[in-house]
């Protein structure tokens, strides 16, 4: 599962400020959704006990049937997501209960499983904060590999190489960090293409803002496969 980057362009298409990155028609709803699904999709392969197109699954008794919708409320706002059925109607979510439809409190979560730095035990420990159960280690495990994939994706996918207009930004946010909970800078890169389309081409965190660590996300743009940009719109020196 892919985030719909025509979705999130739609989304930012009149972007001034972080309002528009986690305000209640901001980026964080498009996050949430992505990562709430795909880890809905692994803890149905636990369920069921193999993947999607295994031929394990075969005369296996239960299969996958699906999706139903549900309206998701929580500090992003509301999100429709799409929540995987199986056959037998034994599966029932744990990252967002049967009957559930508040989720609050997942907002820092959710910026630090997209921002670059993340290693496998801190979205573990994410994890097992978001679900707020006891849950198997192996279900733990499971859901921890399908964010990661989906995270890193995102994180180091090919960019254009000119982007006429370059927002750079920072906001502080309270996000757990190697076992303390503490404000950490959140930096966003919003570019315009030839289009005229808008694409969030990552998010890292740090301790504070600087123009060094900004040095290195402009350095990772150009690996990434920016060769030039226009006008680069900022709020300070960078």
């Amino acid at each position: 599962m892919e985030i719909d980057k025509e979705l999130i362009d739609k989304l930012l298409a009149d972007y001034k400020g972080p309002e528009d990155l986690i305000g209640e028609q901001g980026l964080l709803k498009q996050l949430t959704k992505a990562l709430v699904e795909r880890a809905m999709q692994a803890e149905l392969t636990h369920h069921l006990g193999y993947s999607k197109n295994d031929p394990a699954g075969r005369g296996s008794g239960n299969t996958r049937n699906g999706a139903s919708t549900k309206t998701l409320k929580g500090n992003f706002g509301e999100a429709v997501i799409e929540v995987p059925r199986d056959r037998n109607g034994t599966f029932e979510p744990k990252i967002v209960g049967k009957h559930e439809r508040r989720f609050s409190g997942f907002d820092d979560k959710i910026l630090s499983l997209y921002a670059r730095g993340m290693t496998t035990r801190e979205i573990q420990g994410h994890l097992q904060e978001i679900y707020g159960v006891e849950v198997s280690p192996s279900l733990i495990s499971e859901v921890t590999d399908a964010v990661l994939e989906e995270v890193k994706g995102w994180q180091t996918r090919p960019l254009e190489p000119l982007y006429p207009i370059l927002f750079l930004d920072a906001l502080m946010v309270k996000m757990r960090h190697e076992g303390k909970v503490e404000n950490r800078a959140v930096y966003v890169a919003i570019g315009i293409d030839l289009d005229g389309r808008k694409d969030v081409l990552g998010l890292w965190t740090s301790p504070n803002e600087g123009a060094k660590f900004w040095l290195q996300v402009l350095t990772e743009l150009r690996n990434r496969g920016v060769k030039d940009i226009f006008i680069a719109c900022v709020d300070g020196p960078v």
